[in-house]
């Protein structure tokens, strides 16, 4: 696989003279949606105006005039962004990820399948609404991966039978073959208790997890800072977290700079960094030809793609059932 570094000269040497029709494009459409949006919200201004003394005679239209204004404002948003965003990916993201590998296949508008998210087991809410894009699916070193943005979220309903949504996760959803079938199930999650409360109280929480299969204590007190570990077989779950895995583990969360999940479940790995944007839309608002712009989408497409190396899953240490 190639370097990040390799993938920044790719960047700039092949598709350096496309980023910059693209930023004339993003000044235009900038300007559009500043336009757009000045427009849009005079014309509510008057709208309140003309309704002012309802408006305050009533807290629920007011609530839903705010909604409203919101929620009709990002569609207009979308909207405008929609060729632009879909042309970013077509000519930049998704000549990137074949400057890695020209077998991979990419699509702007896929995402993971939802059995496989639930599959992972690595949130115990089972998400009632899934969306997500920019799905990569191929092999790298030997080692079937496939990961894309998702947005997992779950529904709720309160006692006026009024509908809201949470969201369950948001970020990178990557699926690697680990090249061995596991009998039990173990679950690796980023440890908020223990860092919280310290490693008494903590650790008590943790046992508490009904949710849970049993506590797994680690040998490694690094990771145990980090990550709190569960399975339904103590002794394959220090099988499989190694000394050197624990390791691998703990350079990719500092690699990544984020909240991870991961699993080993059947005969695969299961990853979550959880991130709070989409990962690969274009700035609209920024120069794409900043280079802090430019290398959030290399680190990126680095990281998911070089988890394979990263956590050495080439490696035919094991050999499957």
């Amino acid at each position: 696989m190639k370097s990040a570094s390799e993938l920044t000269d790719f960047y700039y040497k092949n598709l350096y003279p496309v980023l910059k029709k693209l930023e004339k494009d993003r000044e235009h459409l900038r300007y559009r949606i500043l336009l757009i949006g000045s427009l849009y919200t005079l014309f509510v201004a008057v709208i309140c105006f003309i309704f002012l003394n309802d408006l305050l005679q009533n807290l629920n239209f007011i609530l839903f005039v705010g909604f409203a204004y919101i929620g009709i404002g990002a569609i207009i948003y979308k909207f405008l962004i929609k060729d632009y965003t879909q042309e970013f990916k077509d000519k930049i993201i998704q000549p990137l990820i074949h400057a890695i590998d020209e077998k991979l296949h990419y699509s702007s508008n896929e995402y993971i399948p939802q059995f496989l998210f639930e599959k992972s087991e690595l949130f115990t809410s089972r998400p009632d609404r899934m969306s997500g894009n920019d799905y990569v699916k191929g092999e790298m070193d030997g080692t079937k991966i496939e990961f894309s943005d998702v947005h997992a979220q779950k529904r709720h309903k309160d006692s006026k039978g009024r509908e809201s949504w949470s969201t369950i996760f948001k970020g990178i959803f990557i699926v690697a073959e680990f090249n061995k079938n596991f009998d039990a199930k173990t679950i690796v999650l980023p440890d908020s208790a223990q860092n919280t409360f310290g490693d008494l109280i903590g650790h008590w929480l943790q046992s508490k997890n009904g949710a849970r299969e049993e506590l797994v204590k680690m040998d490694n007190s690094a990771f145990e800072k980090e990550f709190v570990v569960y399975s339904s077989d103590q002794i394959e779950a220090r099988y499989i977290l190694s000394h050197s895995l624990m390791q691998r583990l703990l350079e990719f969360k500092k690699k990544s700079e984020h909240p991870v999940y991961v699993s080993f479940i059947g005969d695969a790995i299961h990853i979550a960094i959880y991130y709070d944007k989409d990962l690969f839309e274009p700035s609209v608002f920024r120069s794409l030809l900043e280079y802090k712009i430019a290398m959030e989408y290399v680190k990126t497409l680095h990281l998911a793609l070089g988890i394979v190396e990263e956590l050495k899953l080439n490696r035919k240490i094991w050999s499957k059932k």
